[in-house]
């Protein structure tokens, strides 16, 4: 006896899963994308949570009067040198021997975030994360002034949040924090998507993180 053989639909259904099989498939990809992200990102949303309180309320966490620092010294004559002569070029840079200068002398890290060149001063920008730093050096007397006011810990956090005189490593990292945010939202906005069909409260709850800060910004920001 032979037997017959299996029709297109037997074929088609021995070859591709059920739609519950997919679905579940899906959900499981999704929630493996979602717990990685959330990992990655859970020391790194605590810390812009804490550090977003203190710094909308940064009047009532930062020190209003940085405790301020002095120091004054002279340019070696060949550093001086260094310096008059890089003034006289038409795009002048600060010499490295300054840097090692200043470092030696000061010990800090010499990184300046801006200079101004003028014919009495050279004002050299040396900002931190929570401090605010120059250098001013005469550039006929080779004499160097260095000022620094700290603003505390609490505003070193919340420049940090800000990205502010932080570095390209730390703005680096701050670009591949949120993007690894944005993969935990929407993996997390598609798992609601697919639990939304048996519980109708999602889509009027996840509606209200929308409602509610669009409500406060037409209202309340003018």
């Amino acid at each position: 006896m032979t037997t017959a053989p299996a029709n297109g639909s037997d074929t088609a259904s021995a070859t591709s899963p059920n739609p519950a099989v997919r679905r579940a498939a899906w959900l499981r990809l999704l929630t493996q994308w979602h717990w990685i992200s959330s990992a990655l990102c859970l020391v790194g949303m605590l810390f812009f949570a804490v550090t977003g309180v203190t710094l909308v309320n940064a009047e009532y966490f930062e020190n209003t009067r940085p405790a301020m620092t002095r120091l004054s010294a002279s340019l070696p004559a060949a550093v001086l040198a260094d310096l008059q002569a890089a003034a006289g070029e038409d795009e002048p840079t600060l010499p490295a021997s300054l840097g090692a200068w200043v470092t030696q002398t000061w010990h800090f890290s010499f990184a300046p975030k801006s200079v101004e060149w003028n014919e009495d001063e050279v004002f050299i920008d040396l900002k931190r994360p929570g401090v605010d730093v120059s250098l001013s050096i005469d550039p006929h007397s080779g004499k160097a002034s260095y000022e620094a006011g700290d603003r505390g810990w609490v505003a070193w956090l919340n420049e940090l949040h800000k990205g502010r005189n932080a570095g390209p490593v730390w703005n680096g990292f701050l670009t591949v924090f949120a993007l690894a945010c944005v993969i935990f939202s929407v993996t997390g906005l598609l798992i609601l998507q697919v639990h939304a069909r048996s519980r109708w409260t999602v889509w009027p709850v996840t509606g209200l993180g929308l409602v509610i800060p669009l409500l406060l910004i037409l209202l309340f920001i003018h």
